[in-house]
């Protein structure tokens, strides 16, 4: 049984589609409240041809390389909800990365096989690849810290690229259970590959026993700079930063962040915690002294939303991705931020 209804002539007539193109146009997502539309990252707009673009952020749920607790899978959709509590402008900078670039929600990497991890990593890096061809910029937001070796040969830079690691561990351990390609171990693959350059490499916050030192030996072997925790307690933050900026140089730098970096009263929704870790200001104070480096992609990882009751650790995920698309914008455009 059809509803009754005026009649109408075809010039009268309206099209869906029109109307919500229209009421898109009106629609301004940045200032609508928090709880209205489909979560993307920072409320951004999806994208649909990585071309026009500047900077992609893009999610990648996967969490199967993981030795122990699961749940970094659902990270990017619970930052994407969390992060739709962002806001534009920097308190400090008093930039508005939006307004300096082009930003975007790149969707999720669309896997085809996930118990596989070399298998994975192939559509994570194809993925990446799509982007990185058409001179798009990368924030990935994982994930377990496996994706970021994917990431890295996704990018297809023309040289090893200087890396600031910010972790509880140096990931940079070798073969666990029968595979090379786990969570504990992307750093020293990336070396392998010739993905990043040791001698310009810092890894900030290193700390917890281990029951073996081959990851920490392998770091200090290769060349890389490790800030063990105590030791990022006695120099403080300034020193911190003092220190990984004089390590990375003036070549382009990738930037890593593991959540589980910060101590987990902060961050307790992460696979691995480790006690004594930075604090929230601590990692935000961190974050801002990179200003200037010239990152060519980032990354924040771990977060594992079955472990985070209170959607914490997602908000400050979402944080740290939003500090991150500042450094990007300054970055691509040294013009873009005030000086303070």
């Amino acid at each position: 049984m059809e509803c009754p209804s005026d009649e109408t002539t075809s010039e009268d007539t309206v099209t869906l589609e029109q109307i919500v193109t229209d009421q898109q146009k009106k629609h301004d997502a940045m200032s609508a409240p928090r709880y209205m539309d489909i979560a993307t990252f920072m409320r951004l707009p999806l994208i649909a041809d990585p071309a026009s673009y500047d900077l992609a952020l893009i999610g990648v749920p996967y969490d199967g390389a993981v030795t122990n607790r699961p749940g970094a899978r659902h990270g990017p959709r619970e930052i994407r909800s969390a992060s739709s509590m962002m806001r534009a402008i920097h308190p400090l900078t008093r930039l508005n990365p939006y307004e300096a670039l082009k930003v975007g929600d790149g969707g999720d990497v669309p896997f085809k096989e996930v118990y596989e991890p070399e298998v994975a990593h192939r559509d994570i890096e194809h993925f990446i690849s799509t982007f990185s061809a058409v001179g798009t910029q990368i924030i990935a937001i994982g994930g377990d810290h496996s994706i970021t070796l994917p990431v890295l040969r996704g990018l297809k830079c023309s040289e090893p690229l200087g890396l600031i690691h910010v972790d509880a561990h140096t990931d940079t351990w070798d073969e666990f259970m029968g595979s090379r390609y786990t969570h504990g171990a992307p750093f020293r693959r990336a070396v392998e590959e010739g993905l990043v350059n040791p001698k310009r490499t810092v890894q900030i916050g290193i700390r917890g026993a281990q029951n073996s030192t081959e990851g920490w030996d392998y770091s200090s072997e290769t060349g890389m700079r490790v800030l063990f925790m105590h030791e990022v307690e006695q120099i403080g933050i300034e020193g911190v930063i003092e220190e990984a900026r004089r390590v990375v140089g003036e070549g382009p730098v990738y930037l890593s962040f593991d959540i589980d970096s910060l101590d987990p009263a902060y961050a307790p929704g992460t696979g691995t915690p480790e006690a004594g870790g930075l604090t929230s200001r601590e990692a935000l104070k961190l974050l801002r002294g990179f200003r200037g480096v010239p990152l060519a992609g980032a990354d924040v990882v771990e977060v594992a939303p079955p472990f985070d009751p209170t959607g914490s650790t997602s908000a400050l995920a979402a944080t740290v991705a939003y500090e991150l698309i500042c450094l990007m914008a300054e970055a691509l455009d040294p013009n873009s931020g005030e000086g303070a």
